[in-house]
């Protein structure tokens, strides 16, 4: 018998699709919006300081997905253990990811303090770009807990399918962000900013005020955190369990800005005015595919609370639904884009030869969007039935065999458009060894799933 607090296993899957997600897209977008406006205050200091960004951004997005992973691995466990009718075992676990997440917090970020400056020698930035770098990083670095502890209790609120809670936390994380960067960036109200420091000051304040909100949510909810959940729980088995879908899950999201870390590379070869269009370019893609970002973030509730009640026709017709909609709004997407290059790019620099390269990197990688929906989608519902495994996988598969070595050939004759179109066949690959991997689980071998699941 499910628990009443399983909200996703009745009524209409498109209806639960829709409610899920349209929160969550002003979550996504709220938060994809940072990105975007730091690119603009920090493109009003100067190209150098757009072009060290470029190397920070794919860094600190592998970074995020760290906590994403987190936030996976608890909306799992949570939402498995609602749609099962436990809902004990899906406070302990809920309340057992927070405490994982200020763990881990704290010693990755130790461990991004020790390495800094050698990972950006490696990804080649310019000698003269590593103060820069730099600046930015040590407060970053600093700040990180907090966003593991937002993530962490994000990841509750999700595998209880609380949306719209969700959601604000993301928001007001990005409002913060939003009202701090003009101050702190570039100055106001006599203040003089701290140039490229101040964004990453920015952030930290959006992520303390997002935890601090997320928790008292959670505290209003059915799995508040407590204290005396974590006296005489068994931390193995639950971090196991957790752990299971978060490590390969955080793998999973990190692979793609790992990925997009090696372009980056390979894009410097062509000099600075392509690595800060290569840069902003990507800004723009990343909001572009917030619809897309947000299906992936709900479809986990839905699939989890379904399949631990054993529902798979509707975990069928859910993953149909969401199928759907990556490939539509994808193509629709890639043309308005590939339409509006030239006024868009000159949103972001006023320098002609920055411009010219977001415009070319839009014509081109702009028509994988379908493929990339398909693929974070497929992710999102394998996440949700412990298949993380098979998440990672096929990311890998899409970066390190497609993205990486097409990349590499390509650029030899076609420079840095020879790496946007890597780009583009990675997101077609992905998408569908996506398609083919949940046809095969879900339709052909679901059994498979519920033995180890």
């Amino acid at each position: 018998m499910t628990s009443p607090h399983a909200r996703l296993v009745s009524g209409s899957i498109a209806g639960h699709l829709w409610a899920q997600t349209s929160p969550m897209l002003l979550g996504v977008a709220a938060i994809m919006s940072v990105g975007i406006i730091d690119a603009y205050f920090i493109g009003q200091l100067g190209s150098a300081e757009l072009a060290a960004v470029s190397f920070i951004f794919p860094v600190t997005v592998a970074l995020s997905s760290l906590g994403v992973g987190l936030m996976a691995g608890t909306s799992s466990v949570v939402s498995r253990a609602l749609g099962e009718g436990d809902h004990d075992k899906a406070w302990s676990r809920g309340n057992l990811a927070i405490a994982l997440a200020a763990i881990a917090g704290l010693s990755f970020a130790g461990l991004l303090l020790l390495v800094r400056l050698p990972l950006f020698r490696l990804m080649q930035a310019e000698p003269e770009l590593l103060p820069l770098i730099d600046a930015y990083m040590v407060p970053f670095a600093m700040g990180y807990p907090l966003f593991f502890l937002m993530f962490g209790i994000n990841g509750g609120l999700r595998g209880q399918g609380a949306a719209k809670r969700s959601s604000a936390i993301l928001i007001a994380y990005a409002a913060a962000n939003w009202v701090l960067d003009p101050i702190l960036i570039t100055g106001a109200f006599g203040f003089a900013g701290f140039g490229i420091a101040g964004a990453a000051y920015a952030t930290i304040g959006g992520w303390m005020i997002a935890a601090t909100l997320g928790f008292f949510m959670l505290q209003s909810g059915t799995i508040p955190f407590s204290l005396n959940r974590l006296r005489g729980l068994d931390w193995g088995v639950g971090t196991k369990a957790i752990a299971r879908v978060a490590g390969p899950a955080a793998f999973s999201n990190s692979v793609n800005p790992i990925g997009l870390a090696v372009l980056t590379a390979l894009v410097a070869a062509s000099g600075q005015d392509a690595v800060a269009g290569f840069g902003a370019g990507g800004r723009l893609q990343s909001f572009a595919v917030v619809p897309l970002l947000a299906l992936s973030g709900s479809i986990g509730a839905i699939v989890g609370q379904n399949w631990g009640a054993r529902r798979i026709d509707r975990v069928h017709r859910a993953l149909l639904l969401a199928g759907g909609f990556c490939l539509a709004y994808g193509l629709v997407t890639a043309a308005a884009l590939v339409w509006a290059r030239e006024p868009l790019a000159a949103l972001f620099s006023e320098d002609e030869a920055i411009r010219a390269e977001i415009g070319r990197y839009l014509a081109i990688a702009a028509w994988g969007y379908a493929g990339y929906g398909l693929l974070i989608m497929g992710n999102g519902a394998l996440n949700a039935v412990d298949k993380a495994g098979a998440a990672l996988a096929q990311s890998l598969v899409r970066v390190l065999l497609v993205m990486v070595p097409t990349g590499l050939v390509l650029r030899a004759a076609w420079g840095a458009e020879g790496v946007y179109a890597a780009e583009l066949a990675a997101n077609l690959a992905g998408g569908t060894i996506a398609a083919a991997m949940l046809y095969w689980l879900f339709w052909r071998h679901p059994e498979a799933i519920h033995e180890q699941s």
